[in-house]
């Protein structure tokens, strides 16, 4: 709110001073306090357009402003004209109160209000386990999710399942072999099947289900079953695995299930309808090219079979005819190529005003201490989620996912991760969500009785003000988190707040001290404790009482 109205009072100012177009300057938290609570840098970028010296715009534009004393106390120009604002008292209080009242709903925006959005995400081939790579989409976009309620949106959590094609039939026949080989035959696995030891405990799960005598089946029936219960099977699990890690979705939406109930047929008779489809040496192309992609694409090969394209385009118009406005996809890296062809084809069917974003998540390399960790002998080529859960647990691994960018090599250090140390970032946060409930513990009162006005004069020490400050920066954060598709910001918001947390504790009483400094400091420990709640369980993350 401060923040809106100072902005406010800038953009009148440089209008007054011959600013039509609206100069992008920016208000922001300086990393340096004695440069103030919030600075702006738009007399530099007015200089221009007013021909003056940027000091001299600076203050032209700081006797123009007309702030109310109760939430500006004191304005400075520096260095070359930057114009640095000090909060009043009234301002921080203010700010407290709010955090108070609002409790678990403080930072909460109506902003993306009445906007229908789908995130898809995870969405992996029901072929094996989740990998931590699958844990790091998990993660990301379930906390991309969570940024979008937060602000308002009406989001829907999607997972799509690629249950049809190629891979479907190794997987069977697979399945169907390690059944064979656990009744003691013979059965080959086919080329380009799958290997690990999670077939041969689904093998004797078919067999415990089913009884022995499905081994005894005509191998066409017995591959066809095996199809179903391989699926059933894999499906369970990775259900079971995202559940343990926090995430549900609201909606399954099956490949095969696209194509019985006739979406890809329609979609193939629409793209024909507008011409957008040619036949060229046996198949069947799509002019993906005069939309933006550098090749067209085929939709039918020649021996008549479909692309995995035609399918995903039938499923990405079919989220648009259930009313979503705002598609997000979250892929891994290696499908970036595949970004241009699936908007090119979304805006030859006339969904340009809708809005397709698709974030992408690199590979993670599990190291333990220096040492790289490559497999599972479960999985056999590659570190399940379940691993990584059963080691770490869902907080560490959430946490450790989405503390960078999802476009960013991560190396995920199990041993820092278990590690109760202030080493482990996330076990600092939470310890200083911990502290500061102590605080209440050794007080012997409950948060919510700590009530009244924060009496700002009542707290002696830099460190207070510098806390209460730092907890007027969450909304913003979250705010620029959820514009962006950033829940890294939060992390690091968490982060330096948990900081600041830990070095008021350790440098200032709260308990023993005279009465309002006491009051005045329990009042600040219950705003602090909110925010720092507020922002792990925005992440997923839980906000523990006790380390």
């Amino acid at each position: 709110m401060t923040d809106a109205v100072i902005t406010a009072e800038l953009r009148r100012v440089a209008r007054q001073l011959g600013d039509e177009a609206g100069v992008p300057f920016v208000l922001e938290r300086p990393r340096d306090a004695g440069h103030g609570d919030l600075a702006t840098n738009i007399a530099l970028l007015l200089a221009k357009t007013v021909r003056k010296s940027p000091r001299d715009v600076a203050t032209r534009i700081v006797e123009a402003l007309q702030l109310p004393a109760d939430v500006v106390e004191r304005v400075e120009i520096a260095g070359p004209g930057f114009i640095n604002f000090w909060l009043a008292g009234d301002t921080l209080a203010n700010l407290h109160a709010s955090i108070v009242a609002e409790g678990p709903a403080y930072s909460r925006s109506r902003a993306g209000e009445g906007v229908k959005v789908n995130v898809e995400f995870v969405s992996a081939n029901p072929t094996g386990p989740l990998h931590v790579g699958h844990g790091r989409g998990a993660a990301l976009g379930d906390a991309i999710a969570a940024l979008l309620q937060w602000t308002g949106h009406d989001v829907t959590r999607e997972f799509y399942i690629n249950d049809a094609g190629v891979q479907i039939d190794r997987l069977a026949q697979s399945l169907w072999a390690r059944v064979q080989e656990a009744v003691g035959r013979t059965g080959p696995i086919p080329e380009g099947g799958y290997h690990g030891e999670y077939l041969k405990e689904n093998a004797a799960l078919v067999l415990e289900r089913e009884g022995r005598a499905f081994a005894d089946l005509p191998e066409d029936e017995g591959v066809r079953r095996c199809r179903v219960l391989a699926l059933e099977i894999q499906r369970e699990e990775q259900d079971r695995d995202l559940a343990d890690f926090g995430v549900r979705f609201d909606v399954l939406t099956s490949e095969t299930a696209t194509y019985q109930r006739g979406a890809v047929a329609e979609t193939l008779d629409l793209l024909a309808a507008r011409e957008l489809t040619y036949e060229k040496d046996g198949a069947l192309w799509l002019r993906t090219t005069e939309f933006g992609d550098d090749l067209d694409r085929v939709l039918r090969k020649k021996d008549g079979s479909y692309t995995y394209f035609l399918p995903d385009i039938a499923y990405h118009v079919d989220k648009y005819a259930r009313g979503f406005q705002w598609l997000i996809d979250v892929w891994g890296a290696d499908h970036h190529g595949y970004i241009p062809r699936v908007r090119a084809v979304l805006r030859a069917l006339g969904y340009q005003d809708q809005r397709f974003d698709v974030e992408l998540v690199q590979l993670v390399k599990v190291l333990r201490g220096d040492e790289e960790v490559k497999m599972s002998k479960r999985a056999g080529t590659f570190i399940t989620l379940r691993d990584l859960l059963d080691e770490v647990g869902p907080d560490a691994a959430r946490w450790f996912f989405i503390a960078r960018r999802g476009d960013s090599q991560l190396n995920f250090d199990i041993e820092l991760a278990k590690k109760q140390t202030d080493e482990n970032p996330i076990f600092y946060v939470q310890m200083s969500h911990a502290r500061l409930s102590g605080i209440f513990r050794t007080a012997g009162r409950a948060p919510e009785d700590v009530t009244g006005t924060l009496d700002v004069a009542a707290l002696p020490a830099p460190e207070d003000l510098e806390l209460l400050k730092k907890l007027g920066e969450f909304a913003e954060q979250v705010e620029r988190a959820g514009r962006d598709r950033e829940p890294h910001r939060v992390c690091v918001y968490l982060h330096d707040l948990a900081g600041v947390v830990h070095g008021w504790y350790h440098r200032t009483r709260t308990v023993g001290e005279d009465a309002p400094v006491e009051h005045a400091r329990l009042q600040l420990a219950r705003a602090a404790r909110t925010v720092l709640a507020n922002g792990l369980t925005l992440l997923g993350l839980s906000a523990p009482d006790r380390m």
